[in-house]
């Protein structure tokens, strides 16, 4: 099989990685007054550089800079957007316990329109370009993360009193940050929408229905959005989209199969690859997968970054080699199934049990398919 040049590669990983305990003690610090934005930021830049040497020395082709620099995935983009607050505090689950179980659902507050001023992450892409030779992938939220949290309700509550000037305003600014980050010489964008994967659980259907939401219209919608954003980025943009159920603090926030949305989502939405979680049953199986068109490719999130204990590399071949029944192999990656810290305390592991994950994924590429 011919070595990948361009995303997605053969081993793949999201995005966020643990933080050093030192840089989360200097955040602290900062929250408090203790130390100023210079410091902080030197320390964010001296952990950056650690986490990207680690990537390479593992095998990757491509680097993140872990999300060092934000409190959460998606929370951090928003709020460059306006007034806006896209997530819960806490991450408790809802029973109360501290198991890998369901987490509160995140709920945004939208206080202002949605307004792109300046670019958010061409900074973080220059400084991953000018401390590795790896090619930079920056991680975006997905245009339709902050509607899934609120719905109309809150996008009308306080800030809009048009539905339609607020899907203008957010295609408007990914527009704007998506060409600014070509522009700067960036090739590798990844969206993380985690709202698509959620369609498949009776609860969040439930939730949505109450709200005055139709969950079959809503994707619809969302697919319309998200294509409106693909069809005006710079082609010199490799973009695929991550999806899973929720990663906060190991808990998780849905779960149920693709097979619901499978049809649309693969074939109605314009993107070239998926990055899809599959560590746990609560993903479902890979039948979804027959509805893959032959000019798109699946990165299979296989290994857990929710849990300590390291996969079997013969369960995981074995796996590969069932959703290869769905997808041909050659159209197929692995990676973990999202990120080791989608908020900045990070998941219950360790990082050595982190990097011998993330070893892992680069070795079975190489021996399945002859390249990382």
């Amino acid at each position: 099989m011919l070595a990948r040049i361009n995303p997605p590669f053969r081993a793949e990983h999201i995005g966020s990685l643990l933080r050093p305990p030192e840089l989360l003690e200097l955040r602290a610090r900062f929250v408090r007054g203790e130390i100023d934005q210079a410091a902080l930021a030197a320390a964010e830049n001296h952990a950056i550089k650690d986490a990207l040497a680690l990537q390479k020395r593992i095998g990757f082709k491509f680097a993140t800079d872990g999300e060092f620099r934000r409190r959460s995935y998606h929370s951090f983009f928003y709020r460059q957007l306006g007034d806006i607050s896209i997530d819960t505090t806490g991450g408790e689950n809802a029973d109360g316990g501290t198991a890998p179980r369901r987490a509160v659902q995140p709920v945004a507050l939208i206080n202002s329109r949605v307004h792109w001023a300046a670019p958010i992450h061409v900074e973080d892409f220059k400084f991953i370009a000018a401390n590795t030779d790896l090619l930079p992938k920056i991680t975006i939220p997905g245009p339709c993360a902050l509607h899934f949290r609120g719905g109309d309700a809150a996008v009308l509550a306080r800030a809009y009193t048009d539905i339609d000037h607020f899907w203008e305003d957010i295609v408007t600014a990914f527009d704007r940050e998506l060409e600014a980050l070509a522009k700067a010489g960036c090739r590798y964008i990844q969206i993380d929408e985690t709202a698509f994967a959620k369609f498949g659980d009776a609860e969040i259907l439930a939730w949505l229905k109450a709200r005055g939401d139709d969950p079959l219209a809503l994707i619809d919608k969302y697919i319309a959005i998200t294509n409106r954003v693909l069809a005006n980025a710079p082609r010199t943009l490799h973009i695929g989209m991550h999806l899973c159920r929720g990663n906060r603090g190991g808990r998780w926030h849905a779960e149920g199969g693709y097979e619901s949305i499978a049809e649309r989502l693969f074939n109605e939405l314009a993107i070239s690859f998926y990055l899809l979680e599959y560590d746990s049953p609560r993903a479902g199986s890979f039948a979804p997968l027959r509805f893959v068109p032959r000019h798109k490719t699946v990165v299979l999130g296989l290994v857990s970054t929710k849990t300590a204990e390291l996969e079997r590399r013969d369960d995981l071949r074995r796996r590969i080699d069932e959703a290869a029944r769905y997808v041909d192999i050659d159209r197929l990656a692995i990676s973990p199934q999202c990120g080791f810290a989608g908020i900045e305390t990070g998941n219950p592991i360790s990082p050595g049990v982190q990097e011998r994950k993330l070893r892992l994924v680069v070795e079975l590429a190489h021996e399945i398919w002859g390249d990382a």
